[in-house]
């Protein structure tokens, strides 16, 4: 048995009629390319292969009597891995937005938690000789950079597939007694009091780093206790607008059970340009800049533009190298300002570079574990609890930290075959909350960044409008970047001339 940490519990105790705690993927496939045809049977052939390397696909949950504790992963003896791996078919022309919807339906529905938790959809009937395979898996088990993992242990690098070795025989561990669980719960419970002190040892020390972190957002109980006794910061003004309660927008409400997805691939190479023709920028600079160009554009057709910027959580894994395979959740969260207001694409890019440079900052001067060590101290019946009570007098939408979470994954850049079919786009699936009814995530893959828009279909129902403007923004940079490109060229030559 292996015990979830309190961050994998906090993923479980989030859910309610309206918010699920699962992520996942749509994997887009080459069917005219492949030496097979991939069937369902097929396709739950290949995963069953692999599930001594899928640890999370047969293990489900066991709650601690009375949620006392945190639950435990056991392995599920009635595994039945045809109750996990299903097939459907779009309609003809199977379009992409045909696509969206039936991902939007599929991610809509809660997982069974009585049962493993994960999900995979063969999907025919895709237009161009293309298939997907839609997955989804409980965010308690692992998080963006384990979800790769995940992905690693199911993809290949050649249509041959390779050697996983043989998986041996599988002895499903024996469930302990409730009397059992008491006892590991109260030798857990026991340590809590070390650890809450060193909890606040460490955030205490931190203080005057976060204080003086450039470009840091407000946050008012440490300006009113900490910066009377360091130097106050310097960063821009838009960085010095942004509060502890994020402005609001009409995806900053109460969600309803329903989705929308929206996805969308630019080439890196243009992403890349932008980059070069602006020095000190990075990838994800331009990414983010090209969020808040979007949400700006998107936000003013619905004339709902804030005064203020907005202010995006981008989750930041927090693994060692000893951790990098690990299963479960190391993530911390910073907070960055969206340059919404700024009109000026140029000037835009640069605020948003500003910005991520104060996050970072200000992420730095924070202990890693901070959110694993706030979760840890939270029993699963009182997290579940909070988690309701604050949905029925919509606290989140009331003082709300942020608006949205912006997530860039790291992904692979070699081609890769789902049972020998060639892959040729992945697009992310995250989670929404109330309060916070859009996700962009991004991942990167074979030269392209594939964004996945989550959003509740109340609040945000033209979600593919805001992913057009996406690759509106993209293009927009590219074109002043090699204006901008030119423009240098043309004043080099004119002074070499005049010399």
């Amino acid at each position: 048995m292996q015990q979830l940490t309190g961050l994998d519990a906090a993923f479980l105790a989030m859910e309610t009629r309206t918010t699920y705690g699962h992520i996942g993927s749509v994997i887009v496939l080459d069917a005219a390319r492949a030496a097979e045809r991939l069937t369902l049977e097929r396709l739950t052939e290949h995963v069953e292969s692999r599930l001594h390397l899928l640890p999370p696909y047969r293990r489900r949950l066991l709650r601690v009597p009375l949620d006392l504790d945190q639950p435990y992963w056991i392995d599920d003896a009635d595994f039945d891995i045809e109750f996990h791996v299903r097939e459907l078919a779009l309609p003809k022309p199977g379009n992409d937005a045909q696509l969206a919807d039936q991902v939007a339906r599929l991610h809509a529905r809660p997982l069974d938690r009585s049962r493993p938790l994960w999900e995979t959809y063969l999907i025919h009937g895709l237009s161009g000789g293309r298939l997907a395979v839609y997955t989804k898996i409980h965010h308690s088990a692992i998080d963006g950079v384990s979800g790769n993992e995940i992905l690693t242990a199911l993809l290949d690098t050649s249509p041959d597939g390779r050697d996983v070795g043989e998986p041996g025989e599988w002895n499903p561990e024996h469930r302990p007694s409730k009397a059992g669980l008491l006892a590991r719960s109260a030798l857990s419970l026991s340590a809590q009091p070390v650890r809450a002190v060193r909890f606040a040892g460490a955030l205490v020390r931190s203080l005057p780093a976060l204080a003086t972190a450039p470009g840091r957002p407000r946050v008012p109980v440490v300006d009113r206790f900490v910066l009377d006794q360091v130097a106050p910061r310097e960063g821009s003004d838009v960085l010095q607008r942004t509060g502890l309660r994020a402005p609001k927008t009409p995806f900053n409400r109460p969600i309803t059970p329903h989705r929308r997805w929206g996805f969308a691939s630019v080439s890196l190479d243009d992403v890349r340009t932008v980059r070069k023709a602006f020095p000190g920028m990075t990838v994800n600079d331009v990414a983010m800049a090209m969020c808040a160009g979007a949400l700006r554009r998107y936000l003013l057709d619905h004339d709902a533009l804030p005064d203020e910027p907005l202010v995006s959580a981008v989750p930041v894994s927090v693994r060692s190298d000893e951790e990098s395979s690990a299963l479960g959740n190391r993530v911390s969260m910073m907070f960055a300002a969206l340059p919404t207001t700024e009109p000026d694409p140029v000037k835009r890019l640069d605020a948003t570079h500003e910005s991520m440079r104060g996050a970072k900052d200000q992420h730095q001067a924070l202990p890693a574990d901070l959110l694993s060590d706030v979760t840890q101290f939270a029993m699963p019946a009182v997290a579940a609890r909070a988690a309701q009570l604050a949905a029925r007098l919509r606290l989140v939408e009331r003082v709300n930290p942020f608006n949205l979470i912006i997530s860039n994954v790291p992904g692979p850049n070699v081609k890769l075959y789902l049972a020998g079919t060639p892959l040729l786009a992945t697009y992310p699936v995250s989670a929404i909350t109330d309060g916070q009814g859009l996700n962009i995530t991004l991942l990167g893959y074979l030269g392209q960044l594939h964004f996945g828009l989550l959003a509740c279909r109340e609040l945000v129902p033209d979600v593919d409008v805001l992913v057009g403007y996406l690759v509106d923004e993209l293009e927009t940079l590219v074109k002043l970047s090699t204006d901008s490109s030119q423009s240098s060229t043309s004043a080099a030559v004119q002074s070499g001339a005049s010399s």
